[in-house]
């Protein structure tokens, strides 16, 4: 049965990838992004394949933008049946220089260099804002359409940070833990009006955001890049395919017992104690 399905972020790598995805499985796609140039890429890439999707621009942290956008997509596809909240990133101002603070970082004067006493509050604004606020933002708007329908899902996009917080990036990690656990409370909140709430937890996913620090100009792995690597024992980053059989089965009839859950990928990261 053909679904609306709504995605947040949609512009970007993974994201993209999971809305081709479902798009090849009959659903109608509305691709949501701040920047209308990549919706409209991908799905225009739908649409010359077979499948139905629109482009969209929006903005996740305003509500005003997403009820706009809202108002487009059911107009044009009809009611959303499945929201992938699929916006989110780090910011340079919530990011560490050094995975450790040793005491001469405190002499270092480089404007560049960033202990954890350096770290900028509207950085670190800015990605809880991004990742949170524009999980619920979203959710808020479109979760509307599905009160009191079967089989309708919302999808958040976690990460193994939730699990495990990583070096350097305090904010990030926090910010996506906060997902984690509004993923399990609003899917007890919904859970009487027929609303499965579930995530994705990816691993490390080479994106157009991450790829400067995990590898070279020439594509050799960066000092992190490698520890990454040999943290993971399956020895390698994912691809962005990977995510796809977790998301189709979540929003899909086969999980229809399943809500609060989420679900590492990430070729065993969270699983390891390093020995």
């Amino acid at each position: 049965m053909s679904k609306v399905v709504v995605v947040t972020g949609g512009g970007g790598v993974l994201c993209s990838t999971l809305a081709k995805a479902l798009a090849k499985e009959g659903h109608k796609i509305a691709v949501l992004d701040l920047k209308i140039d990549a919706a409209n890429e991908v799905a225009e890439q739908i649409n010359t394949e077979g499948g139905m999707a629109i482009g969209i621009a929006a903005n996740v942290l305003e509500k005003d933008s997403l009820e706009n956008a809202k108002k487009e997509v059911n107009s044009q596809l009809g009611f959303c049946d499945i929201l992938i909240n699929g916006a989110g990133g780090n910011h340079p101002l919530g990011t560490t220089s050094n995975p450790y603070l040793e005491e001469q970082d405190l002499l270092n004067k480089e404007d560049s260099f960033k202990t954890f006493f350096d770290l900028d509050p509207s950085g670190i604004k800015f990605t809880f804002d991004l990742n949170f606020i524009g999980t619920l933002l979203p959710t808020q708007v479109f979760a509307k359409d599905m009160v009191g329908k079967e089989g309708c899902s919302i999808l958040n996009i976690s990460s193994m940070n939730a699990f495990t917080p990583l070096t350097k990036i305090p904010a990030y990690s926090g910010a996506k833990a906060a997902v984690s656990n509004f993923t399990q409370w609003l899917a007890v909140h919904f859970s009487k009006v027929g609303i499965r709430v579930n995530a994705l937890a990816p691993g490390f996913f080479l994106t157009d955001q991450n790829r400067t620090l995990l590898t070279t100009e020439k594509g050799d792995l960066t000092l992190r890049g490698n520890t990454i690597i040999e943290q993971t024992p399956m020895g390698k980053f994912g691809k962005p395919e990977d995510l796809v059989g977790t998301t189709l089965w979540l929003c899909g009839e086969g999980s229809s017992f399943v809500t609060g859950v989420v679900i590492p990928i990430d070729g065993g990261f969270s699983a390891f104690s390093g020995v």
